[in-house]
């Protein structure tokens, strides 16, 4: 006998035809979801994006750790100088770090170090990673961190399209600076920097194309 509570797994039950329908459907949503530069100052509230975090939260993690944490802001001034941060970095990154085969490639999204988004956009979520949790001086270990926070951020990035959100996945690499702006634990670094909120008027984005299935789905039956 277990020492360990479990209960009944009690999940949604759809037909298999219903199971296509709606797996056919998520997918066509999905597929149109692209990365978003050009945000609208427009007000979002704050309880859809408390509903979008949660969202991540439900994610799978090594040994139910959840090593994640994830900070919302919409202070303008901590807006700003998370910015100013972060363009700091990004034009050290286009004036040298960025080998030339990188600079080539990123051609097509015409970015250079200019964050205006950063301001612009009514939040920022900073998705932080717990490398150890903290049980008042003693360190807990934590499992799979990486793999656990990147499964919830994709459940995060799919929340906010979800939600008729746009978001971008923003890595001013490195990211040591949010860490000390929204004064952290020194157990917690910066993984992700999502700006969210809608589009702006007439907002672009590069006609790319994904690959196709041939390219990313093979079958062994």
């Amino acid at each position: 006998m277990s020492n360990y509570p479990f209960i009944l797994y009690s999940g949604p039950e759809f037909t298999q035809v219903e199971s296509v329908k709606r797996a056919e459907h998520y997918y066509q949503y999905m597929d149109k979801r692209r990365s978003m530069r050009f945000f609208s100052d427009k007000h979002v509230p704050e309880n859809l994006i408390r509903y979008v975090v949660m969202t991540a939260s439900t994610a799978p993690s090594g040994a139910h750790k959840q090593p994640w944490t994830f900070c919302v802001v919409g202070d303008p001034s901590i807006k700003k100088i998370i910015r100013k941060a972060a363009e700091d970095e990004e034009y050290l990154n286009y004036h040298g770090r960025m080998s030339e085969e990188w600079l080539k490639d990123l051609a097509p999204f015409e970015t250079d170090w200019h964050k205006d988004f950063l301001e612009i956009a009514p939040w920022l979520i900073v998705v932080f990673k717990k490398v150890y949790d903290l049980d008042g001086t003693e360190k807990k270990k934590n499992y799979y961190v990486n793999e656990s926070v990147g499964i919830a951020s994709g459940l995060l990035i799919a929340a906010i399209h979800h939600a008729g959100l746009v978001t971008l996945t923003h890595t001013p690499s490195p990211m040591n600076f949010l860490q000390d702006i929204l004064n952290r634990p020194e157990n917690e670094k910066a993984f992700l920097l999502l700006p969210v909120g809608y589009p702006a008027d007439n907002a672009t984005v590069p006609d790319l194309k994904r690959k196709e299935e041939k390219d990313v789905l093979f079958w062994y039956k």
